[in-house]
């Protein structure tokens, strides 16, 4: 498959988040955020000359190419598929998620009491999703890498009762503001890191200060970490192997779904569908076969 680079050009409006992330505490003393300003922009996207609707994906681990990416839903007690929803490679796999998970509700009247989902799907909003739908969520841990030679943001800790985080060396990091995107920012005073003997170890910040950051979300993250350290959490993260992931090798391995036969978001969808159909009608069988014998 072939591929073309266009230069696509559009307005962005400057630090405006993709989702709203709850409302900015505000009061006399703070001062008025800036007028957004609009700022046009050229950024270069790669476009298949044989399938534009595809994806050009770019992942650690993955082969680089035009893709499409099925996500799918399967219950957890007998693996039958309850939703298909096919995007290209470059939409990340936690933008449909929510959605996808009230359509099913909706639709099928799900009482759903608990989810386990991969690393891709830590996100503050998913994770504040599944805590106001209440909704147990297991999520697999995401491993950032900090910059070489400084502090993790986990040797910072964070008082809650207090609203600040403590650095190594025992400094507080007071709050001082929250940015467009909804990220709370705390930072050190300057005149205390100057002299502080792990300064090299903690910030490279021309003033000396330094800014820990945490997601107006962030205790749903947290809430989520504590559900997969938790007995119940790894028992149901462990059910993924015999789940989702066996559901996944089985289209591959036993039905072509390593490959797409038709171009085209519709036409990519159909076989998604097809395959899936397949799948479970399989599964519903053996499964009335085996209450067949038990009889």
């Amino acid at each position: 498959m072939h591929e073309a680079r266009s230069a696509a050009k559009h307005k962005r409006l400057s630090g405006r988040a993709e989702h709203r992330c709850g409302s900015r505490p505000e009061g006399p003393w703070k001062k008025a955020l800036k007028p957004r300003e609009e700022v046009e922009e050229t950024k270069e996207v790669k476009v298949s000359t044989t399938d534009p609707d595809s994806g050009y994906m770019v992942r650690d681990g993955k082969p680089e190419g035009f893709f499409y990416l099925d996500h799918r839903t399967v219950d957890g007690k007998y693996n039958v598929i309850t939703d298909v929803h096919v995007t290209a490679g470059n939409v990340h796999d936690s933008v449909p998620y929510l959605t996808r998970l009230d359509r099913q509700c909706e639709r099928f009247k799900f009482q759903v009491e608990a989810v386990a989902l991969d690393a891709g799907y830590l996100t503050n909003p998913i994770c504040r999703g599944l805590e106001e739908r209440q909704i147990y969520g297991v999520i697999a841990h995401r491993r950032f890498q900090p910059v070489k030679g400084l502090f993790p943001k986990a040797k910072f800790r964070y008082n809650a009762e207090h609203d600040h985080y403590t650095c190594p060396n025992g400094q507080e990091l007071p709050y001082r503001t929250t940015d467009r995107q909804g990220y709370r920012q705390y930072a050190s005073d300057p005149k205390l890191c100057q002299d502080c003997p792990l300064l090299q170890t903690c910030t490279r910040s021309a003033n000396r200060r330094k800014v820990v950051t945490r997601h107006v979300w962030e205790a749903s993250k947290e809430k989520m970490r504590e559900n997969r350290l938790s007995r119940s959490g790894k028992q149901l993260y462990r059910k993924r192997k015999e789940t989702i992931e066996r559901s996944f090798a089985d289209a591959k391995e036993l039905h072509g779904f390593r490959y797409f036969r038709l171009r085209g978001l519709a036409n990519v969808t159909e076989q998604a569908l097809l395959t899936a159909a397949v799948q479970n009608m399989k599964k519903v069988a053996n499964h009335l076969d085996r209450q067949a014998k038990q009889a």
